[in-house]
Order: structure tokens, then sequence, then C-alpha cells
């Protein structure tokens, strides 16, 4: 049992010890029910305090026990929180650190709460797309007040406890301890105070009411409505706390739980809780064990002070790791420590930064024009111009002066790692770190791991992902690794739909409608056409059968790559991004149509969404049947963070998954048909086929 009964004097003490946070989970549940019986039989026990071990009093449901029969075993944490507060003996919850999500629905069960400072609070159950559903929708507005406890449920955003201590009138906390240090002393004095105390308070109990409801919640719903538009939960929590000052409490309670098992079933909910399991898989090598010892990393140097550079050094100032930067001339550096201020500078004009972080921050950064100056840093990032050989020459240069030990990584985002890592003696201290512009705001970090890699580095640049805040995903050495080897197919269908009836600003629309941050072609004005035509270029070399539209050549060939040149599918005004349709491109596509013998057809949304999503899902499943990428739910990580896929449906291969991959396959196998598409590539890959024919899923 994750539970623990003592008895101090009269008092007796149950503390969940379920690590890391105190998860809910059935032996949890099991070991505070069997707490309390044993306490209520016990003549000596006057009073109960309920907390919990560690670093937490609880974290609410334990995620290792999501989805399986265990997470509804009785008893369940209703039938917990019903035994609590059916106690015959006065029960203090002991609340510190984290108490959040059914740990809050527990601790607002008992009969009275003693809170440590600094402890964050939260019901952030709308993070997953659900409500509340053990009763925080109906006891934490009697407890706290209507307004203050409808923000934290519909933010699910965490509050310290000495700030909700404050609030006039709140019932929350009948007592704030003056450290967590002496918040177990405390407890057991206050539970001592009130053990005479009858009859025993309950939060049930307390009256729920708003002097102006109907119009305050009309207002939170219409506020609801314009920030969460694709999310259910948001409206639902307010409807759930509405119910509370309408409703008797077990009907308030119904109806919670009425709202709670129907949102479980919405594509939104299993999209996010699907992204909330990925987000923690991701940090998993499967053949790299979680106690594999980490090099450690005290010092940073970055070879160029480029964009790229400029970002990639402040992710690591933002986390407090001294970087030395490296350019070849002086006036290149001073360009990129000049950017590296305007972007603080503009944190600090919002008010995101505090003047002392920026200096703090500032003082970290050193630079130089020597490679011998960055002998003793334990990581190396290079981000120099994306070409082999530019890169041999830095990766030699770094073997010559890095000391033994030092990780050597590269920022490349297509070329091979194995080659980069041939042009030093030590291979297994090389790994591909691809940065996603711009460095310092994109959560997406991909991991390239090379043929001879060594497990420690992995570990160690895991490790070093989450400490600058960043979602790592690990893949395997292919042209484009995982995010730009599909977006390449994706693009590709991109311009057989122009080839066919489309105008960038339809297809834009209709993938911008789906939910993605921006179309293909906003997409490639942003990142620059002309990086696409090189890597074409290099297609047509290397692989002369494999088909593509040529309109993007042409859009090229005329100069226009995009934001960075005022002009491409859209044109530009300066200092601003909006994309504003060209004629001209309109009518090249149109005479390129026409050069073609294509009559253009009528193309509906639904086709140009399939066309291009399912081109995603197809060449994922190719990078999982080759091992490039370990399980489906990084590929989704990837897009979710890395490329605009839009959250609530929770990355590709969830999007496909919940479409059904036979439709999938079915809708494929009419593409194939098309005589202007690629056939070839619409074969879907032997994994999607398997998946298809036995009806399972990729996750």
């Amino acid at each position: 049992m994750t539970a623990k009964y003592e008895v101090h004097g009269s008092v007796a003490v149950i503390t969940m010890n379920n690590p890391p946070v105190n998860g809910l989970g059935h032996s949890t549940r099991v070991g505070i029910t069997d707490g309390l019986q044993k306490a209520n039989a016990d003549a000596a026990v006057k009073s109960i305090v309920l907390t919990g071990g560690g670093k937490a009093f609880s974290g609410g449901a334990d995620i290792k026990e999501f989805g399986s029969p265990k997470a509804l075993a009785e008893p369940n944490l209703l039938s917990v929180i019903l035994a609590v507060e059916n106690s015959s003996k006065p029960v203090v919850a002991a609340v510190h650190s984290v108490c959040m999500g059914g740990g809050l629905e527990l601790a607002l069960g008992c009969h009275y709460r003693i809170a440590a400072p600094g402890c964050s609070v939260a019901l952030p159950e709308v993070k997953l797309g659900l409500i509340p559903g053990a009763g925080g929708t109906q006891r934490l507005p009697r407890a706290l007040g209507v307004e203050p406890a409808l923000n934290m449920i519909v933010s699910g955003e965490p509050v310290k406890s000495e700030l909700l201590a404050q609030i006039p009138g709140q019932k929350l906390f009948d007592k704030m301890a003056a450290s967590a240090e002496s918040l177990a002393e405390e407890a057991l004095a206050y539970a001592q105070a009130v053990s005479d105390t009858r009859p025993l308070p309950l939060v049930r109990n307390l009256p729920c009411k708003h002097s102006n409801g109907d119009a305050y919640f009309q207002f939170a719903r219409n506020m609801v409505k314009g920030m969460a538009k694709n999310f259910p939960a948001p409206g639902k929590c307010v409807d759930a706390v509405e119910s509370a000052t309408k409703k008797k409490f077990d009907d308030g309670m119904a109806f919670e739980r009425e709202i709670f098992t129907a949102l479980m079933f919405t594509p939104e909910s299993r999209a996010l809780r699907h992204i909330f399991m990925a987000e923690r898989a991701a940090s998993k090598i499967p053949d790299v064990p979680e106690d594999t010892p980490k090099r450690e990393i005290q010092s940073i140097a970055v070879i160029g002070a480029g964009t790229m550079g400029g970002g990639i050094a402040m992710n690591f100032l933002n986390a407090g790791i001294p970087v030395k930067m490296l350019e070849m001339k002086q006036e290149a550096l001073d360009k990129g420590l000049g950017i590296i201020r305007k972007n603080y500078e503009a944190q600090v004009k919002k008010g995101k930064l505090k003047q002392d972080k920026y200096e703090q921050r500032m003082s970290l950064l050193s630079t130089t024009l020597n490679y011998d100056d960055l002998k003793d840093a334990d990581m190396v990032i290079e981000a120099v111009f994306e070409e082999m050989g530019v890169k041999e020459k830095v990766f030699k240069e770094l073997d010559r002066v890095m000391k033994p030990g030092a990780i050597l990584a590269s920022n490349t985002s297509t070329l091979d790692v194995n080659q980069i890592a041939a042009f030093t003696k030590r291979p297994q201290d090389v790994v591909g770190m691809h940065f996603f512009s711009p460095a310092n705001v994109m959560k997406l970090l991909e991991v390239i791991r090379g043929e001879k890699t060594a497990k420690d580095v992995l570990a160690t640049v895991m490790a070093v992902s989450k400490k600058i805040r960043k979602t790592a995903v690990v893949s395997g050495v292919c042209d484009g690794f995982i995010g730009n080897r599909m977006i390449e197919q994706y693009g590709r269908q991109g311009g057989f739909l122009l080839d066919e009836g489309c105008t960038p600003a339809q297809v834009d629309k209709a993938m911008e409608k789906f939910g993605m941050a921006m179309g293909p072609f906003r997409m490639g004005d942003l990142a620059g056409n002309d990086i696409g035509w090189a890597i074409r270029k290099r297609r047509y070399q290397e692989k002369p059968d494999m088909k593509y539209s040529k309109t993007a050549d042409l859009l090229c060939e005329k100069g226009r790559f995009g934001q960075k040149t005022g002009a491409g599918w859209y044109d530009y005004v300066p200092g601003k991004r909006d994309a504003i349709p060209n004629a001209e491109v309109v009518r090249m596509i149109e005479d390129h149509r026409a050069s073609l013998g294509i009559t253009p057809r009528k193309i509906s949304d639904e086709e140009i969404v399939q066309r291009l999503v399912y081109a995603l899902v197809n060449e994922a499943a190719h990078i999982l049947e080759e091992g490039i990428a370990s399980k489906a739910s990084d590929i989704d990580m990837v897009y979710l963070m890395g490329y605009g896929f839009p959250i609530y449906r929770g990355g590709p291969m969830n999007y496909a998954d919940q479409v059904g991959l036979f439709n999938v396959v079915q809708s494929m196998k009419r593409f194939a048909q098309n005589p202007l598409d690629d056939a070839k590539f619409w074969q879907p890959a032997p994994l999607l086929a398997r998946l298809a024919a036995e009806g399972k899923t990729f996750n």
C-alpha cells in the first residue's frame, strides 16, 4: 500500500507515499480508506491528519494508471472523498508543495485544511480537455468564492497557497503554517485543537451564490468562447460552476460527472491526453536506460552568431548556463550580439523580463574569434551554413581543440550526421541538435542519433533539453530527419494541387481552417522558397524519377523567395507578415497549367486537407518502419511543437488513428487513381497497410 499510517498521541497521521507526486493510484486510495477505518475504530485517536510524503501533498490522478481498469477500481476518488467526509473524527488536510487535480479535490473533502506557504494549488483538468471530476467544480466555488474558483478551473493554472489565503471570505485554508518545515508540527497541534468540535464542518454545506449570476456567467462564456473556440472543456467548466450556484450539492455533483464522462470521449480530450502522455514518452529512448550516467554540462560553446546561433545561445543563457560564441569576423560577432540584446530588450519593454535578469543573462555571454578559446566548454553546438564542406572544416577544428568527453553537436536540418561525425576521431561524442527557428521561441528540438553516438551523450542531451525547456524527440539519420522529410511530401502535394486547379490562397485557407498555424505556401514564404528550391535541385540529380510540380521553381526563377524579399507566393509589406495574394503569381500558375494541357477542376477543402495530411501520415509510417522514429507519438510531438499542427487534433498520427487507418488507406487508393498525382507515393507504407488490415492504430 502506498499510504503510511502512524499515531502521534491522540492524532492519527495518514501519509500518502506514491512518488514522485503522490498520485492517487488504486493502492494509495485503499491506503487512505484503510487508515480512516483504523483511526475511527481506535478509541485513543481523537483526530486525523492527511498529508503527502516527499515533495507533494498530491498531484492528482496517477498517470501510470491512465486508461487501465485500476483507474476506475473501487474505492474510486469519489468514494475516498465520501469516506473522508463521513469520518466521525475530524480530518485535517496538511497541504504542501503540490496540491493539484484530485489532490485538491481530496483536500476539499476534508473537514479542515492547513497549508504551507509556497504550495502550488490547481485544478488542471481543462488542460486534458476535461473538467474536474471529483467535486472540484462544486466544492472550490463554495470554499474560495465563485469568481476566483472559476478563473482557476478555466485556466488550469497553479496559484500559490499564500495568495489564495488572502482572498476575502475564503474557506479554502483554515490556517496557514509558518513554513513548510513547521507544517507537520502545526498540523498535529491544529488537529488536537479541533478534535472536540462538532458538528464537523463540510465544504459541501457552505453557501454558493453569485450576486449577479446570469450576467457574470454569460460574460464568462463569451470570454471562454473567444479564447478556446476549438476546445469544448473551458465552456463546460462554466456550466459546471454555474450549476454549483443554482443546484443542490448532490445534483451539481451528478451534473459535473455527466459533463466529465461526456468530455472523456471527445476527440479534443483524447488528443490532449495523448499529447500529455506523448510528451513524457518522448524523453524515453528504448535502449537508453533512465539511470544512464550523464556528462556534466556547466558551459556551452556556440559556433556562429547568426539568427540561429544567437537563438540557440539565448536558450542556455535563459537557463543560467554560460555561453561562449565564436565567429570568424568581429563584425559578425557584433551583429549577432546586437540581435540577442534586441530580443532581450523587447522582452524587458513588454514587462516579460526584469532589467536585472536581462543584465544577468548577458553577463553569462562571452565571444571569441579563436577556436582555442573553446577548449574548456563541456558542449559545443555548431550553427553554420548548411553545406557539408563548411561543416567539415568546423568539426575538424572542434576535434582538434575540444577537451576529451566534450559533446560535439551539429544544428544541421538535413545533412548526414554520420558523415559529420566521421570528420572527427571521436564519433561517439557527435550528435545532431536540430533547433527550429526562431530557436529561442520554438519548443521542438530534434536530437539526431548517429550510428556511433554514445548512449551517455544521448541521455545528457535529453537532460539538457529539459533544462532549456525544449521538447526533445530522438530521430535516426536520414535525409530531413523526421520533420523535414515529412514536410517535403506535404509540399509536393501542395504543388500538385496548384497544377490541378487550386490557388495558393485556397490551399492555405483550407489547411488553416483545419487548424494548421499556416498553410504550405505561407509557410514556404516564411522559411524562404530558395531553401526548398535548393533541395529540389539536389533531388533532380539524386532521384530523377521523383515527381514535382514545376510551379515552385518558376516562382524562384522570378526571385520571389518569400518574406525576406517581400515577394513569394504572396506579396508582403515591410514590417508586416500579412500575405497579400498576387495576380501575377496566379497567372503564372494558370499559364504553367495550360502549357501542360491540364483543364483545371474544382477541388474541395476536404480533398486538400486529406491529400496534405495523409501525405504526412504515409511518409511517417515509412519513418516508423525504418526505425528513424521509435514511436508514433514522437512524430506527433515533432508536428505539434515544430510545425504548427493543431493541438486539438493531437498530431498527424493521432488524427489518422481517430479518422481510422482503414479510411485513410481507402482515401490513398483513390488518390493513386489521379493521373496528375504520384501514384507510387500513394501506395500505403507496409506498416500502415498492415495496421489498417488488422484494425489497429499507430498509437
